[in-house]
């Protein structure tokens, strides 16, 4: 049965946090959950069609292009099946066709300040690390110079606001319609409008105004759903990029998805290659407690494609050894992983990056606060390792994904085409 957003069994014991599907599949993971109970959580997750309740990837999308200023109020929260949902397609129709009769181009809204608002109502939300790639990617579109490690400049100076799904506040969890009727995007915005040099305020928005003027009026009507700027779940926003000799590059993490104890971490790594071999290593118990689940070779260019990741991550969070590793990729997660997972670590390990240098029992590092990503090794050790390398065999070595796989940039480039 369901009780407060947590999956209570017939003895009384609470087994997870979440009633949607993301939690259900964790939970399958738990020898002590009968397929009843899932099947009950099941039924009861989607209840009518839209995208998942939570700020999982296309709703952190969503509510981002609010704050870059190319999409309507109430983008990124309304319901699928409200009236309001088919309003708001009708005005953006009819506000396409003005924006259009008076020239005005995506380029003239979507500027380094805009990318940086949208950054900003990212952290303040704790939104999908796959935010990062699509703003990236977006950045390089339009000719920007955006660097991954723009992204901890923002999360420095905006604090983090709402903790919505899959992230935990307290005794409850927060989903996208309780945003929606806390005042949902603009009351966000709003709370951050409140700190000097949070946002700024003055980019043109398809609205036809600033976002000062989108602003005004606007009221946050919970909150504990949507904590005032004066009161913050933290003073950093809830994404942060990381660096060190493992991902000189960087890599992503949802911090604001990570319990306060897991904040830095230290042990041995037990390296895959590939999303299969550590599932079935997850899957037989042979994944030890403290121990770094490192899965490589699933980057842009290794998959090829960079695909989710989302049953091994799953399977390995619904378990109770999932409080007790961490997990590093040079791939990418769905946007309902919570917990001590690290991906899009670049340079990925098809292109040479420390993540396919990385042994079994190297030690790595993790300090989450000092936005630090480490493997305990001398420089002259990763150099000789680097020396004896040699470039893994593509997947595919004719037709597109042949092709894809020559001309891929990495994550922290956004993984588009060179």
């Amino acid at each position: 049965m369901e009780s407060g957003g947590a999956v209570v069994l017939p003895d009384g014991t609470v087994k997870s946090r979440g009633s949607d599907l993301i939690s259900a599949m964790s939970m399958s993971a738990d020898p002590s959950i009968d397929d009843a109970t899932l099947a009950d959580v099941e039924r009861s997750a989607c209840p009518t069609c839209g995208s998942c309740s939570g700020m999982f990837t296309a709703n952190s999308m969503n509510c981002l292009c609010e704050a870059l200023g190319v999409a309507l109020p109430g983008n990124g929260s309304i319901l699928a099946t409200s009236p309001e949902r088919h309003r708001l397609a009708r005005d953006a129709a009819f506000r396409l066709m003005e924006l259009l009769e008076r020239g005005t181009s995506f380029l003239d809204i979507v500027t380094p300040a805009a990318i940086d608002n949208a950054m900003a109502l990212d952290v303040a939300m704790g939104g999908s690390t796959n935010t990062v790639l699509h703003v990236l990617a977006l950045a390089r579109e339009a000719g920007l110079d955006y660097p991954v490690s723009r992204f901890n400049d923002v999360a420095e100076r905006v604090p983090h606001l709402a903790k919505v799904s899959p992230a935990w506040d307290g005794n409850r969890q927060w989903h996208m319609q309780d945003v929606h009727a806390a005042g949902g995007v603009p009351a966000i915005l709003m709370e951050l409008a409140e700190k000097p040099g949070a946002l700024d305020l003055d980019v043109p928005t398809v609205t036809g105004k600033t976002m000062r003027e989108n602003l005004e009026g606007v009221r946050n009507h919970n909150p504990e759903c949507i904590r005032p700027i004066t009161n913050p779940h933290s003073q950093r926003g809830g994404l942060c990029a990381l660096f060190g000799n493992l991902a000189p590059e960087g890599a992503v993490i949802k911090v604001g998805a990570v319990d306060q104890h897991q904040m830095t971490f230290r042990g041995p790594a037990r390296c895959f290659d590939g999303e299969e071999a550590a599932t079935e290593a997850v899957r037989n118990g042979t994944i030890q407690p403290g121990e770094v689940v490192v899965v490589r070779n699933e980057g842009p260019r290794g998959g090829p494609g960079m695909r989710e990741m989302l049953s091994l991550t799953s399977m390995l969070k619904g378990m109770p050894l999932g409080a007790s590793v961490a997990l590093l990729t040079d791939g990418r997660f769905s946007g309902g992983t919570r917990g001590l997972c690290i991906g899009h670590i670049s340079p990925e390990a098809a292109e040479g990056g420390p993540i396919g240098l990385i042994q079994d029992g190297d030690i790595i590092e993790i300090d989450l606060g000092a936005r630090r990503l480490n493997v305990d090794l001398p420089d002259d050790v990763l150099e000789e390792r680097r020396a004896a390398w040699t470039a893994p065999e593509p997947k595919y070595l004719r037709g597109w994904l042949a092709r894809y796989t020559r001309l891929v940039t990495n994550a922290s480039n956004g993984a588009v085409l060179a």
